[in-house]
């Protein structure tokens, strides 16, 4: 059979208060498009669907389009977790609804194994799904200690233990894998994955995957990677999108999985098209680089995260006029020239206010100067404090 192996999603995100729901549309189109020029048998969504517990009502209807858009009336089972970010008792809600078209919808974690007929094949897909398993989710206190290393431990011995007691329901038969939500040891995490359990007391060891699958499916980092381990592929298919900074430059992709009864899973990328890239631009000539560059098409359909050398603080006019220039402009972050090699020495008994003031702010900005303005309301305050102490004697 053949499977396709996808996660976080994170429909309904937005990048510093710009709407994404677009892009995401466009990922959605681009993989039901994979799913039926790939003849997909059925679909592995492993959790963080949505970007939070209370999605918008236009990321919940891009959902349940896709789905029934996937599924067709039950040729192709759509299988899915609950990731950190989802509401699990929310995304399990209409799961009796769906589940005679082949949709599966997990929330909390269980020890009922999901079996998932596929028409083309004939065959039975076996699936021992995880979903994301917080101490909060579990109704359980995993560690009495307050520790992180002993958390870590007993998180990790409750999961290796969860994955040899569901596994141990596979049928030799079948087609075997797991799915999961969670931070494998050892992984490349970004700067999106929030809230962080990342690297913490939420960790758990790669050989806790269990060996008795044919493949398991990985949900949570938002970076394309293979696990390295003894037995079994297992893999994080990654995000379909890029969703901070941290993660520019990196090619998303979905995975696609060949694999029969006892026999050996075949895993394939399909890079996606979908979304715009972010990207960190430094200009080292100016502001005028950052014009002559948008004139130019640089960066024409992209997310920017903008850095511009300058002497002084960039105005509230040209800040205005860059965000006009290009409304993909995120960041805006003024770069001031060192001056290597300078040593400021400051005697305070030395120096006027004036002056201790300009090297204080030379210091504090990298090198720009205060123009005559500040400096005159910096005066100002210096004044009325002074005004007010006089008066307090």
């Amino acid at each position: 059979m053949r499977l396709l192996h996808t996660a976080d999603w994170h429909l309904g995100r937005s990048l510093e208060g710009r709407s994404r729901l677009q892009e995401q549309q466009d990922f959605l189109d681009e993989l039901i498009e994979i799913v039926q020029r790939e003849k997909i048998d059925a679909v592995l969504m492993a959790g963080d669907v949505f970007d939070t517990v209370n999605p918008p009502a236009a990321a919940e209807q891009m959902f349940y389009d896709a789905l029934s858009r996937i599924n067709r009336k039950g040729e192709s089972p759509f299988i899915a977790i609950a990731g950190n970010h989802d509401h699990p008792e929310r995304l399990a809600a209409s799961f009796p609804l769906l589940r005679e078209l082949g949709i599966t919808l997990v929330g909390l974690p269980t020890l009922d194994l999901q079996r998932v007929p596929i028409k083309r094949t004939g065959e039975m897909l076996e699936i021992a799904a995880l979903p994301y398993p917080s101490e909060s989710r579990l109704k359980m206190l995993l560690s009495e200690s307050a520790e992180e290393l002993d958390v870590r431990t007993q998180y990790d011995d409750w999961v290796d233990s969860y994955f040899k007691k569901i596994t141990s329901q596979f049928s030799p038969g079948n087609v075997n894998v797991a799915m999961s939500h969670l931070y494998v040891a050892g992984s490349k995490e970004t700067d999106s994955e929030r809230p962080v359990h990342i690297g913490g007391a939420y960790t758990v060891a790669a050989e806790s995957l269990p060996s008795a699958a044919q493949y398991v499916a990985l949900g949570h980092l938002h970076r394309p990677q293979r696990i390295k381990r003894a037995k079994t592929d297992a893999r994080y298919s990654g995000s379909p999108l890029s969703y901070s900074f941290s993660e520019s430059g990196q090619a998303k992709s979905v995975s696609i999985i060949d694999v029969q009864p006892n026999g050996i899973a075949e895993v394939e990328e399909i890079h996606l098209r979908a979304g715009k890239p972010l990207v960190a631009w430094e200009a080292r000539n100016g502001v005028s680089e950052v014009f002559q560059g948008i004139q130019d098409g640089m960066y024409h359909n992209c997310w920017i995260d903008l850095s511009v050398h300058v002497q002084d603080a960039l105005s509230m006019e040209e800040i205005q006029r860059l965000r006009k220039a290009h409304d993909g402009i995120v960041h805006i972050k003024p770069v001031f020239q060192e001056r290597f090699g300078e040593q400021i020495a400051v005697s305070a008994q030395k120096l006027p206010v004036d002056e201790l003031f300009t090297t204080f702010y030379e210091r504090q900005t990298g090198g720009a100067v205060p123009d005559n303005e500040l400096i005159s309301l910096f005066l100002d305050l210096v004044g009325e404090e002074e005004t007010e102490g006089e008066e307090r004697e």
